[in-house]
């Protein structure tokens, strides 16, 4: 468990599942949670488990993915610090995880239990919101990727899960903003196949939209990535 002084983990980023929060409650909330480190590859919560508990990320990074039937794997949503997942743990009857969470670097989590947290959002309701808006937010990436795969090309949906990541991920660096994102990731992402989306990096790169090296895209100018090849 942590103290008040745990506030000095948060204080940096401001998490939407804190926002609007008195100093004394934001303490007591913060004081209810256990201090979480999670190596890089592991999987904190599984579609179908039950929903025990929920998680604020610190630092490192993570991403929500399904497994379908089929064993194909769906990547679904970036996590960087200040976000939470295992929403499910605040419904009130017994539920199941939605989707499954990884960590892709070693990374620092507070994490809530099931009976905990739910007292808590009783308590402070504004708690309660707070997660219910992140939960939205997450609905409304649902709907907008579900629109993109219906509706657009594969040169759009890929520039739109860079230009998402960069919001999300992105670290500003000189030159434009740096994703630690795999071309296969990139691909599954965009619903497109590896040779589609290396086709399509290596065409933005020679217009200057972007730098790809191993494992990591340099997004320098993302109206770019909308021009098509002459």
């Amino acid at each position: 468990m942590i103290t008040s002084a745990g506030t000095g983990l948060v204080a940096g980023l401001r998490p939407r599942f804190l926002e609007g929060l008195a100093p004394a409650d934001l303490n007591a909330i913060l004081a209810a949670a256990s201090q979480q480190r999670l190596p890089a590859n592991f999987v904190v919560t599984n579609h179908g488990d039950l929903a025990t508990r929920l998680f604020l990320l610190i630092k490192g990074r993570a991403r929500f993915f399904y497994i379908t039937e089929g064993g194909r794997r769906i990547l679904l949503h970036w996590l960087a610090p200040g976000e939470i997942f295992g929403v499910m743990a605040l419904v009130p009857n017994p539920s199941l995880y939605l989707v499954s969470a990884e960590m892709l670097r070693d990374s620092l989590a507070l994490a809530w239990e099931r009976s905990t947290v739910q007292d808590l959002a009783a308590r402070y309701p504004r708690l309660a919101l707070n997660a219910l808006t992140t939960a939205s937010e997450y609905l409304s990436l649902c709907v907008a990727s579900h629109v993109a795969m219906t509706c657009r090309n594969a040169r759009e949906r890929l520039a739109e899960v860079l230009i998402n990541l960069t919001r999300g991920i992105g670290v500003e660096v000189e030159g434009g903003v740096e994703l630690d994102v795999t071309n296969e990731e990139l691909a599954n992402a965009a619903n497109i196949t590896p040779f589609t989306a290396s086709r399509l990096l290596s065409e933005w790169q020679r217009n200057g939209a972007l730098v790809k090296s191993r494992g990591k895209v340099l997004l320098r100018s993302p109206k770019h990535l909308f021009l098509k090849a002459a």
